[in-house]
């Protein structure tokens, strides 16, 4: 068994049993499946969001397996990636409370609980209207410049997202939002992987994610170029050159992404 318990819930479970306490808690739930669950709680005025494993079978782990999917098998997914974005500098959540107990991976009973970010607003819902309001210049350069930074890290450090979306950059709003003063945390970790190094399949496929959360909010050429550059880390010239593969599949393939959207709505 792994157990890692912070305050408030250091106190509020003494004596009693974790993984008994956790799924006692109440409040709004985000998703109610039969092996997980998640959901906003408040404890002394602070929120806070839980996500409870509850272990998927051998029959779903086959099943990912044979599709060509890597299955989430509990909440340790989500706290190694939390852990490693945080030793490389990207900003992110902060989990609190985290169990593990079962040595089956198919019923494995695991949770984490992290600090809810607040206020905030996603990034996919703050550059919506930029369309028809076009944002103040030096905002869009900065955020373009602050989005590729993160991604860049993450991958540097060996992580891959695997829902690299716009809406999973979180724009905090507790100050006014400037060129020279914002803050953006990244989130929703759950399927995220952890490696020494990071593939290039799996760069790929987190980068043509985010490119297609990002085809409806008006990015010129230039802002792509931008991206590039503030991602990479290298000369632009440098990298047409050594990226073209990656350049020429990417645009076809966030646009596929794309159809596939208005095709079958928010189901990717």
């Amino acid at each position: 068994m792994k157990l890692l318990l912070l305050e408030p819930f250091e106190s509020l479970w003494a004596g009693g049993d974790p993984f008994v306490e956790v799924e006692q808690l109440q409040g709004e739930v985000y998703r109610e499946l039969e092996n997980r669950r998640t959901l906003r709680t408040e404890v002394a005025g602070r929120g806070y969001f839980v996500k409870i494993h509850r272990g998927i079978g051998w029959g779903e782990i086959a099943k990912n397996l044979l599709s060509a999917k890597l299955p989430v098998l509990g909440a340790g997914q989500e706290l190694r990636a939390i852990e490693r974005l945080t030793e490389a500098g990207v900003p992110t959540m902060t989990a609190v409370a985290y169990g593990e107990r079962g040595n089956d991976p198919s019923a494995q009973h695991s949770f984490i609980i992290t600090e809810e970010l607040a206020p905030t607003i996603s990034l996919e819902d703050f550059c919506m209207p930029w369309p028809t309001q076009p944002p103040q210049p030096r905002l869009k350069r900065a955020l373009v410049t602050e989005v590729a930074r993160m991604t860049g890290t993450m991958h540097r450090a060996g992580v891959n997202h695997r829902d690299c979306y716009l809406a999973h950059f979180l724009l905090h709003t507790d100050q006014a939002i400037t060129p020279d003063h914002f803050r953006l945390s990244l989130i929703d970790l759950h399927r995220a992987q952890v490696r020494g190094q990071i593939t290039r399949r799996w760069r790929d496929k987190d980068l043509a994610a985010l490119y297609f959360s990002a085809l409806d909010i008006g990015l010129t050429r230039r802002d792509k170029l931008r991206f590039l550059r503030g991602y990479f880390q290298r000369p632009l010239r440098d990298i047409l050159r050594e990226e073209a593969r990656l350049l020429a599949w990417l645009e076809p393939k966030a646009q596929k992404l794309y159809d596939r959207k208005l095709r079958y709505g928010d189901a990717l």
